[in-house]
């Protein structure tokens, strides 16, 4: 493509060089450097993309976009811009060829939910005859194309080349989950959303955002500035949860109509007679299209508002009430999620993705209602990433629990004992008996049940926090292996370790048989 295409998507720049020039990559990174790449210097936190611009143009690179000037290369082309990142995600999509213009694109945005929202979503497409593609923290996949997720929103570049390759095997719609840092950082800025769907905000990410109200903010510009109409995409809909405390200020400042959706009366969209049960949630689906009886086999209060999100999704799509009911009842497994692990027993095991305070106390509050015998709680916290939700998962997690193993995540370069220590502080708040590892060894496994009925341990292995976990339980018994869901890894240090919860269930499970 020649440079001179890519400029028609900014609005002011200073351009210098010839803009015939042609252009085969665009990239911020120096060292994905290609000949005929264009480079986009970006300041970073830690590191000044202008500092490599001259080692860009040694590699190949045929042009730079910039913000300082003083930098400008003297052999090649440049453009400077006031917001460099902004520019470069509506040039990679121009460079794309534009792939989110002329199909629907559904993005989901929120501390907890997206993924699974995501998955039904994609069931009511299929249901409705749309096959569509699915970008998140599970990957970015449309049919037998899978590409493995870096981030649950990838860099802008790398997403209008992922849209460009699912669109180009099929794909009639994409389906992505929108994160906080990405729209910070103005990844979807080249995207052409027709539905932007808020869940809900709670606590995470503020080792980036610092303050709640910052983390607020960045959600909101996906409602304010992302979801504008424009010639491409006139008609776009924001769905929003009512049932947020915070919803009615994404309502507010949504440049674009609203489909209300929540448990209470008044809403667009919400669930009347809706019944929670082991085998899932049942009710009647009240929309402005009308109500149809549904079923699902998902758990939770939670889980039924993610329904009703992506319900909303249809309702705005236009899709019919029958095609929502399919989708909704026959959406595609969902890893990580409330994920069943066959036990042959009388007992459940459960692994969760739950990783912050108020998703880990949704999960409880589901199983809760479920009437188990007991819940035994595993679980822990990343490395380098927010301190202040450990104490907040501690208390959750042990107050809400009949007994917790808390244990190591991703604890990157972290000391995971001082991790553990963090969520200690919380734990230690509720009246429950913590018990050391010698303690626990030296209990039989008939005197589980009798001895531990309230209590908490820090076991650091995970492998050896599930094998515990398996090994308390009991028939009427579920037991909860959370944080890490659909996650196959550890980081720690900075290596990456296979490591599965699922898995490891599996194999604790086999070793009782054994």
């Amino acid at each position: 493509m020649k440079l001179n295409q890519l400029l028609t998507t900014l609005e002011t720049f200073v351009f210098h060089g010839d803009a015939e020039t042609e252009i085969t990559n665009i990239t911020c990174d120096s060292r994905n450097i290609i000949p005929g790449s264009l480079f986009v210097a970006l300041r970073g936190s830690a590191v000044d993309g202008h500092h490599f611009i001259d080692a860009a143009a040694s590699s190949g690179a045929a042009a730079i976009v910039l913000d300082d000037p003083t930098f400008a290369p003297a052999r090649i082309p440049w453009v400077r811009v006031d917001d460099g990142r902004g520019a470069m995600a509506r040039m990679a999509s121009e460079f794309y060829g534009n792939p989110t213009a002329n199909l629907p694109l559904i993005g989901i945005t929120g501390t907890n939910g997206k993924t699974t929202t995501t998955y039904v979503i994609e069931g009511i497409l299929r249901a409705a005859g749309i096959p569509a593609a699915v970008l998140g923290t599970t990957g970015y996949r449309f049919n037998d194309t899978i590409i493995s997720a870096s981030h649950t929103t990838p860099e802008s570049t790398d997403l209008q080349a992922v849209f460009r390759k699912l669109a180009d095997a099929g794909a009639k719609a994409f389906v992505m989950e929108v994160s906080s840092h990405a729209l910070e950082q103005k990844r979807v800025d080249g995207c052409h959303f027709d539905v932007g769907i808020f869940s809900n905000l709670t606590r995470d990410h503020l080792d980036y955002h610092a303050t709640m109200e910052n983390y607020l903010q960045a959600k909101l510009r996906f409602f304010s500035e992302i979801l504008r109409s424009t010639s491409l995409k006139s008609k776009r809909w924001a769905a929003v949860n009512m049932d947020d405390e915070r919803g009615a200020i994404v309502a507010e400042h949504s440049a674009c109509p609203v489909i209300s959706f929540g448990l209470e009366q008044g809403n667009n969209v919400r669930a009347d007679n809706a019944s929670l049960a082991v085998d899932g949630i049942s009710g009647t689906l009240i929309t402005p299209k009308g109500a149809i009886d549904f079923s699902s086999p998902l758990l939770g209060k939670f889980n039924l508002s993610n329904i009703l999100a992506a319900a909303s999704a249809g309702i705005a799509l236009d899709l019919p009430l029958e095609a929502i009911k399919t989708g909704i009842e026959k959406h595609p497994a969902i890893p990580g999620r409330m994920e069943r692990v066959k036990t042959g027993r009388g007992f459940t095991v459960l692994v969760d993705y739950a990783h912050t305070g108020d998703a880990l106390r949704n999960v409880l509050n589901t199983l809760r209602e479920l009437k188990p015998r007991r819940i035994v709680t595993m679980f822990g916290c990343g490395g380098d990433r927010d301190r202040g939700k450990r104490p907040i998962m501690g208390n959750v997690a042990v107050s809400m629990s009949d007994f917790t193993i808390i244990t190591c995540d991703n604890p990157r370069t972290e000391d995971p004992r001082s991790i553990m220590e963090h969520i200690r502080e919380g734990a230690a708040s509720v009246d429950a008996k913590e018990f050391s590892a010698k303690e626990l060894a030296g209990l039989s496994v008939k005197n589980f049940t009798a001895v531990v009925e309230k209590g908490f341990a820090l076991v650091e292995s995970r492998r050896e926090a599930i094998r515990l976990a398996v090994r308390m339980a009991r028939s009427g018994d579920i037991v909860l292996l959370a944080g890490k869901g659909h996650e196959d890894y550890q980081i720690i240090g900075k290596k990456k370790h296979h490591f599965s919860d699922c898995e490891e269930a599996k194999l604790a499970l086999a070793e009782l048989d054994s």
